[in-house]
């Protein structure tokens, strides 16, 4: 019988000792921002004395949501987009030939630059052979695709 009149008081000390246990996890939280425009947070007041620091309590803020954020698209340059279809409608326009001609190029520049990993460019201002750095390939194939796009698609 002893033992169950232990064991019923223990049980019920935990219990009155888990209610107030919440309260007490509670806390202030200092925030503050240093010289440099850094914003500390800390459970302790900052040692300086010439620095205000801001009280927060803990039961008073907002949990945010933690996880992965989805990577936003950055919005393309429109108006330099729009200023390449313009010449090039103009250039479509006023000599299909020439039009024609540069889609042809651009199609046969696109397929060295897709079907080659090692290439060799000239240099526009000294004429001198350099390799062709990946960066500098992949931005070829972009600029090749966009001129096939402006003067090969149909109006």
């Amino acid at each position: 019988m002893l033992k169950v009149n232990t064991f019923s008081t223990m049980l019920c000390r935990w219990f009155w000792l888990g209610l107030f246990i919440g309260p007490v996890s509670a806390g202030v939280i200092y925030t503050w921002v240093d010289e440099n425009g850094v914003t500390h947070y800390s459970q302790q007041a900052p040692q300086q004395e010439n620095i205000k620091a801001e009280k927060l309590y803990s039961e008073d803020l907002e949990q945010a949501k933690v996880g992965f954020i989805a990577p936003v698209k950055k919005a393309e340059a429109t108006s330099e987009a729009n200023e390449l279809e313009k010449s090039a409608a103009l250039i479509k326009e006023k000599d299909a030939k020439q039009a024609q001609s540069i889609c042809e190029s651009a199609k046969h520049n696109l397929d060295i630059l897709t079907t080659h990993t090692k290439l060799i460019r000239q240099t526009s201002d000294s004429g001198e052979s350099v390799a062709m750095t990946e960066e500098d390939r992949q931005a070829s194939i972009a600029q090749q695709q966009e001129r096939i796009k402006l003067f090969c698609d149909k109006k």
